[in-house]
Formats: C-alpha cells, sequence, structure tokens
C-alpha cells in the first residue's frame, strides 16, 4: 500500500518529530512511504481569513502535488477536513471537478487511516501514564473521527485513558480565532485545562497539532506538569 505524506505547515515548522513518528507507524503497518518535496500548504489559513483567490492559488498547487493514485495521509484532521469539504467550493462548476472528488476520496487523518484502510489497532507501543483524550474540533466535525483514535489507545500497553468532562469543547484556538478573539481563546483553554485537570490525567494527546500548541500554550501559562502529545507520537512509543 502507498502512502503520499502531506505534513500540514504547523507540524513541518513546529512539531517535525510527530512526522516522523507518524512515518515509523505507518511503515510498521507496510506501507510504503513517499513524499513530495515541491508540497506547500492546504490553502486552509487563507479562506478562513476570506481570502478566497488566494486559498484557492494555494489548492491548485496541491492538486498538482497530489496528481496521483496514492492515499494521501496527514497528521491533521483540520487539513485533512479543509480538503474534503471546502475545495469543492473552491472550485465550484471548474474543470477540477473530477480531481478534487478523487482527491477527496483517498485523504485520510492519519488515525482513521489506521483503522479505516490499513485495519490495524495495535502496534506494539507502551506509554505507562495516566493521559485524556481531546477531540479536536476538526476531528469531531468535519472528518467524523470520535472512536478511532480511543481504540488505537486502547491498545497502548500501560495507557490508562480517563475521558474528561465536557469532552467535546473547543480547545479555542480556531486558526484566526485565537488571534481575532485572543481574550475569548484563552478562557476556552483555561476551561479546556480545568476539565483536563478533574481527570487526574498527566498527559493530553490528540490527532491535531494546532490544538496540542493551544493547550500546551495554557499549561505553560499555569506552570503545570501536564504533558500533551500528539496520537503518533504515542503509538511510535515504547519501541
Amino acid at each position: 500500500m502507498k502512502v503520499q505524506l502531506f505534513i500540514p505547515c504547523f507540524v513541518d515548522q513546529l512539531y517535525p518529530n510527530t512526522a516522523f513518528n507518524m512515518v515509523k507507524v505507518l511503515e510498521k503497518a507496510g506501507c510504503e512511504i513517499a513524499y513530495n518535496t515541491n508540497q506547500t500548504c492546504c490553502g486552509q489559513p487563507a479562506f478562513n481569513a476570506g481570502f478566497c483567490d488566494e486559498s484557492r492559488a494555494v489548492a491548485q498547487k496541491f492538486l498538482q502535488d497530489f496528481d496521483n493514485t496514492d492515499y494521501v495521509v496527514a497528521p491533521s484532521a483540520s487539513c485533512v477536513g479543509f480538503i474534503r469539504n471546502y475545495y469543492p467550493s473552491l472550485f465550484q462548476n471548474g474543470i477540477n471537478h473530477h480531481k478534487i472528488k478523487d482527491l477527496a476520496a483517498r485523504t485520510f487523518e492519519f488515525s482513521e487511516f489506521l483503522i479505516d484502510i490499513v485495519k490495524v489497532e495495535n502496534f506494539g507501543a507502551s506509554l505507562h501514564t495516566k493521559a485524556t483524550y481531546h477531540d479536536s474540533c476538526a476531528a469531531l466535525r468535519e472528518c467524523k473521527i470520535k472512536e478511532g483514535p480511543r481504540k488505537l489507545l486502547s491498545n497502548v500497553v500501560g495507557l490508562e485513558l480517563i475521558e474528561m468532562n465536557d469532552v467535546e469543547t473547543c480547545c479555542g484556538f480556531g486558526g484566526t480565532f485565537a488571534v481575532k478573539f485572543g481574550d475569548i481563546s484563552a478562557a476556552m483553554a483555561d476551561q479546556k485545562i480545568t476539565n483536563v485537570l478533574k481527570t487526574g490525567a498527566s498527559c493530553i494527546i490528540s490527532t491535531d497539532c494546532s490544538c496540542i500548541m493551544q493547550i500546551n500554550g495554557a499549561i505553560k501559562k499555569k506552570e503545570l506538569a501536564i504533558e500533551t502529545m500528539h496520537l503518533a507520537d504515542v503509538l511510535a512509543s515504547g519501541w
């Protein structure tokens, strides 16, 4: 099974080890990995800021960079959700209609690719800690991802997963939302941390590095001894 890696901007710039760990897990699952070094952004930041023409130009390049028949896998439900749900509106009634439909059908977030396509839930990982899981808004609402990551985490030796109260509440990031509405964003992050603390967990796990960055900022501000990890980092632990 051949996989084209799509490494989003956040991961490339701030969490490169997560990308490497995703590769380790996919290779352990028997996938053949390819990486197009010409790839850039999917166009979501410009789109969310209201710059549709600029977003379309970046998205057009993305279509060219992944113009093949391979699966496209990314450690980000946010980017995958944007490709699936918003590319059609960017190129409405255009000549790229069939390309977009094909790309959306073979583009997957990391955890759903493991569960739905590779169909492997146990990678022999071990992590001896008490953790809670944060559902990113993009995973829940854009990609309909809920149980998959939890199935994968249930097979990690030594990991005790405890659900937090109000688990589906946003962490407050939301891309440009965190910039335009900083006070509201910070309050939402504080609410998330409050729910985490009630679980007694020492680690927060998620599928989106943007959420991890937001939550980690609140943790550092409060000087709390809580770790944040992407799902790929957890599944690559203890080998």
